[in-house]
């Protein structure tokens, strides 16, 4: 895997080597480019899911993607550097992707989503599962609420949604050169955003974090990882 600075993992497996391997999985990182506080560097949701695809494929010797780096992030269009494509065009690249990876003789495959509000996943998922199971979205919801009570983090999914303890945590634990000192004074709450979807983020938030990355630890970091992981198997054993 390659990694520098502030850049995305991605495999640098040749031809060869995914021939030798002969997976019949393959793990797709999808992320986005949207402003994540003073303190998280745009491409925060693809570094994330970068990192979970990482681990996965390592511990479960499946055949990693690289990133989808910019996707559906309107809700962050008034901040500076939000960039996005619209859920029409996400769902027609993942069905791209699926198909080709069809050719390839790669039957199923395993969506990680790093951003929240790419609602269109679920659907593509759903709709790719009609005549067989071949497709997974991994972490949803309850993932993340079970994997913030294996790393004991003090906050919620929903108290926690953008910039917090658990964004925080995994960059500080995997890309800690991204992480600014000041997300130790970036906390800000907002539990009420029944208005999210007309009002987006900047209804609900000046600096652009809804969270409390002052808790963030690397420890926890590598906990949520572990974490996500583990459960990643249960995905797995429906694919297969």
């Amino acid at each position: 895997m390659s990694r520098g600075k502030g850049q995305v993992f991605i495999s640098t497996a040749t031809s060869s080597d995914e021939a030798a391997r002969g997976a019949d999985v393959a793990v797709l990182p999808v992320g986005s480019f949207e402003q994540h506080g003073r303190h998280l560097p745009l491409c925060t949701d693809t570094l994330i899911a970068s990192t979970i695809a990482q681990r996965i494929t390592a511990d479960y010797d499946l055949f990693l993607l690289p990133p989808i780096t910019i996707s559906c992030s309107h809700e962050h269009a008034a901040f500076a550097g939000t960039v996005s494509i619209s859920a029409a065009t996400l769902h027609a690249l993942l069905s791209d992707v699926l198909r080709s990876l069809e050719r390839a003789s790669v039957a199923r495959l395993a969506v990680i989503n790093g951003h929240g509000g790419n609602y269109v996943l679920s659907n593509v998922v759903q709709e790719a599962n009609v005549g067989r199971r071949s497709v997974a979205l991994f972490p949803q919801a309850r993932d993340w609420a079970e994997a913030r009570a294996a790393a004991c983090l003090e906050t919620d999914n929903h108290n926690d949604m953008h910039g917090g303890e658990a964004e925080t945590s995994i960059l500080l634990a995997e890309c800690p050169e991204v992480v600014g000192e000041d997300y130790v004074d970036a906390d800000h709450l907002a539990s009420d955003r029944r208005h999210l979807l007309t009002v987006g983020m900047r209804g609900y938030t000046e600096s652009g974090i809804i969270g409390r990355p002052s808790l963030a630890t690397a420890e926890k970091g590598r906990l949520l990882l572990d974490s996500f992981s583990e459960q990643f198997k249960h995905y797995l054993g429906q694919l297969r």
